[in-house]
């Protein structure tokens, strides 16, 4: 069986989760269910980083101690995963101590080996984002990424030599063209970074406390590119007793992330797994952000909106359902609250979820709630929807493995809405009326039962609470395996709905 594994980063903890972690982390989920589907052996990583100057001081403000604070918020995370349904195998902390021995080892076989020495740095430091910047880098004397004041930092620390792995990082991306994406991000990297030269890296501080110490040197903590980059790899257990699922899941396919942090992931990773003798992950994935009315969306700007708000509004399928198709997964996406609704009524309520509805009420309403048995009785339209329900998977595959959400979302649409167009076409409610086109009543039911089967294997990465209310309601119990949703007429004849409550109720704007 083929492996798969896929990342989110480790979000850093100095407040509440947003939507724009819930976006990375609904995306990891929907490829992991995916590859699933598809038969892969799929391990699934998120987690938190713990440590660093931020949270030190966020702690000192709240009044506890940083492992205190650390584990508060690691459970807020694990809460608001379990609320959005996703189901992860790994979840890392960088506090863990299997994790922190790895580092320990990672940094002193680094140093062993001569590619982390000793010195000194003065630098601007902006502490809410963790970044050292040149002056080049700042947004009128502010950080460029939270337009924050940076502070003037000196100190002694060790350094990463990462200007020595820049040719052989260079070959790679040459090498390995699809490595980072998308393209945009690839060109980003190559033009603005690694061409102009790689600078060596600092990677311990002594400003602070709150970190993974340098054995050999216990005034130093490691910084957080050696500790907690390398997450991905101990989480498997690189550098510690038990290497297998190492041995098995490494390279990682899939490193997930907003673009903010592409940098660290495509040059200075790469470059630590180079000096460590490991292999690469195949692909590092950097989307848009989740704008607010045209602006970042972020707790360091004080507009980030809660998921679990959101959720409690419109159901957790419905938001999932929005985060993959609204926005092209790449670019920035704005988000807005009437997008959101007009998607919730438009495709939800409107196609998926009126489609059941009348499927199911036809059923009852012409056959008393069982569809009988009966010899097809085909009618001109039937080709055309079983041809886009039996084509559309391959389309879907095609755009998944690109990680196009919204494209995979709108080939499955595009058979939701030429279902409805269908029983317009068949006019069932005419057929009911003549006693001699009861086969072929039944044939056209049939069929929409049969569409919906499909859909409700295709939908189910992205949704996956969905199917269990199409299924409880056409009373499907077989045959919702990915490869399945290829043919048509697998549903037994007989077909007993039962009716629930609506899937998706309409939201009304006024409310």
């Amino acid at each position: 069986m083929k492996t798969y594994y896929i990342t989110t980063p480790i979000y850093y903890l100095n407040g509440d989760p947003h939507i724009g972690h819930t976006y990375t982390t609904v995306a990891a989920d929907a490829m992991s269910r995916y590859k699933k589907q598809r038969g892969y052996d799929v391990k699934f990583l998120t987690g938190c980083d713990e440590h660093g100057q931020k949270v030190e001081r966020a702690a000192a403000e709240a009044g506890v101690s940083p492992q205190e604070f650390v584990d508060g918020l690691a459970e807020i995370f694990k809460d608001l995963w379990k609320l959005m349904n996703c189901e992860y195998d790994f979840y890392q902390r960088t506090t863990n101590p299997q994790h922190c021995d790895s580092v320990k080892q990672i940094f002193k076989k680094l140093y062993d080996k001569g590619d982390i020495y000793k010195g000194s740095y003065e630098g601007l430091y902006c502490t809410p984002c963790e970044t050292f910047y040149n002056p080049r880098d700042l947004n009128e004397g502010n950080c460029p990424e939270c337009n924050r004041k940076v502070e003037t930092i000196s100190e002694e620390c060790y350094f990463f030599r990462m200007g020595k792995y820049q040719d052989a990082l260079m070959k790679h991306y040459d090498e390995n063209p699809e490595f980072l994406m998308p393209l945009s991000r690839r060109n980003e990297m190559l033009n603005n970074f690694i061409k102009p030269g790689l600078d060596d890296l600092c990677v311990s501080r002594t400003s602070f406390k709150w970190g993974v110490p340098v054995d050999f040197d216990p005034g130093h903590v490691i910084y957080v590119w050696i500790d907690a980059l390398p997450n991905y790899a101990t989480a498997l257990g690189l550098y510690s007793d038990d290497d297998s699922l190492y041995k098995k899941y490494w390279p990682a396919d899939l490193h997930l992330m907003a673009k903010e942090i592409v940098r660290f992931h495509s040059i200075i990773w790469p470059c630590i797994l180079l000096a460590l003798d490991e292999p690469l992950p195949k692909q590092v994935f950097g989307h848009g952000w989740l704008q607010y009315e045209g602006q970042k969306m972020g707790k360091s700007l004080g507009n980030a909106i809660c998921p679990k708000s959101l959720v409690s509004e419109y159901g957790v399928d419905a938001i999932r359902y929005f985060l993959m198709r609204e926005f092209t997964f790449g670019p920035d996406g704005n988000f807005t609250q009437s997008a959101l609704i007009n998607r919730y009524n438009a495709d939800l309520a409107n196609d998926l979820g009126n489609l059941l509805s009348r499927t199911v009420g036809m059923v009852e309403k012409y056959f008393g709630g069982t569809l009988p048995a009966l010899d097809p009785a085909p009618s001109p339209f039937d080709a055309d929807l079983m041809g886009l329900a039996t084509s559309m998977l391959e389309k879907v595959e095609a755009r998944m493995d690109k990680l196009a959400f919204s494209e995979a979302l709108n080939e499955i649409w595009n058979v939701v809405r030429r279902a409805n167009k269908y029983i317009d076409e068949t006019a069932p409610w005419v057929l009911a009326k003549d006693e001699t086109k009861k086969a072929e009543l039944a044939t056209v039911l049939y069929n929409l039962a049969e569409t919906l089967r499909i859909v409700s294997i295709a939908i189910y990465p992205v949704m996956p609470n969905t199917p269990a209310i199409i299924h409880e309601q056409l009373n499907i119990n077989a045959n919702t395996d990915w490869e399945s949703a290829k043919e048509f007429n697998l549903l037994p004849r007989k077909v007993v709905v039962t009716k629930g409550s609506p899937a998706f109720p309409r939201i009304e704007k006024s409310k």
